[in-house]
């Protein structure tokens, strides 16, 4: 059946200016390293990705690595895209990464020109397309030197074979030196992926200063700690979650005491908010403007509603954000 769009999927969604730059990005993004790969059932692949731009969701997150099997997710994503979006390509924002081991040999992992260049022709190819509008690197390379993997991000931008580029799990010194290098050459840093959460700050202070007064986007990767800030945990572990699945990255003795009773506190306050536990954690990594996106995973088109609805309400009063921060740091 032929797919047309909600007609009103830019009504209740909110956008934000990416740092300094022109573009703006959905409140809430998705990405697709889980459950978008060859193990994994393409119709409600397509079905959350019909969902997420139906709800006006325009960014979709990949990195050449996502599957399982490696590659596979931008696979799939290019054939929903050619079989559903095709006509839509220009309400969307297609990003993608490298960094992380892709294939044998000394030029299939980390931030070599040669690696990150020959990586994003594999991608477009998969997906089907000319161009991505977001390129990162997706993780800094300790032995390559920082000024041939930002002259690879500003190659392929005059290249044509992307708009964009960012930076992912960057340190604030690392940073710092990429945005240096990356402005020297003419192609700005457009945003940063750090992983960022209630239950891993590591981003507040240094970096996030840096980021906002540079005028530097932010997308948090991980904004749900890939499940365990959700209600899905407080009684165990399920048999259909990320934990129990082997191919995941989440494990068992990810999920602590120490969590679950922070979990169950803050639970309480999103019942008090009228939120579920996933909407409050999203609203708390969205609270006053300093992150431009949140980058939710799912398993489910309920879980995008869901998750979604933590845009009816992003402000915090000051006894409530006092009682997070006590229990956090309990």
């Amino acid at each position: 059946m032929l797919y047309v769009a909600n007609s009103e999927r830019y009504s209740n969604m909110k956008y934000n200016r990416c740092g300094k730059s022109g573009l703006k990005l959905p409140a809430i993004s998705l990405g697709l390293w889980h459950n978008f790969g060859g193990v994994d059932t393409l119709e409600n692949s397509r079905e959350m990705i019909r969902r997420s731009f139906d709800l006006g969701i325009t960014h979709f997150d990949l990195a050449n690595n996502y599957g399982p099997p490696a590659g596979s997710a931008e696979e799939t994503f290019g054939k929903i895209l050619k079989d559903d979006l095709n006509c839509y390509r220009d309400e969307l924002i297609i990003s993608t990464k490298a960094g992380y081991y892709m294939w044998p040999g000394p030029y299939g992992d980390w931030g070599s020109k040669k690696y990150l260049v020959a990586s994003l022709d594999q991608s477009l190819k998969r997906m089907g397309l000319d161009y991505v509008d977001i390129f990162y690197s997706h993780r800094p390379d300790p032995e390559t030197p920082l000024e041939e993997t930002m002259g690879a991000l500003d190659l392929i931008v005059r290249q044509g074979k992307a708009l964009y580029v960012g930076i992912s799990s960057y340190s604030y010194e690392q940073t710092k030196d990429a945005v240096r290098i990356l402005k020297k050459l003419g192609t700005p840093c457009l945003i940063h992926q750090p992983e960022y959460s209630m239950l891993n700050r590591w981003i507040e202070g240094d970096l996030q200063n840096y980021l906002l007064s540079d005028g530097i986007g932010t997308i948090a990767f991980c904004p749900l700690a890939q499940g365990i800030l959700t209600d899905k945990y407080i009684n165990g572990i399920p048999e259909d979650s990320r934990v129990a699945k082997k191919t995941g990255f989440l494990k068992s003795e990810h999920v602590t005491t120490d969590k679950i009773n922070k979990v169950k506190g803050l639970n309480e306050i999103a019942l008090l908010r009228g939120q579920s536990l996933a909407q409050l954690a999203l609203s708390w990594v969205l609270r006053e403007g300093k992150v431009t996106s949140a980058l939710i995973g799912a398993s489910r088109v309920r879980q995008i509603e869901d998750n979604v609805k933590a845009l009816d309400n992003l402000d915090f009063c000051e006894e409530e954000l006092i009682r997070i921060n006590t229990i956090l740091s309990g």
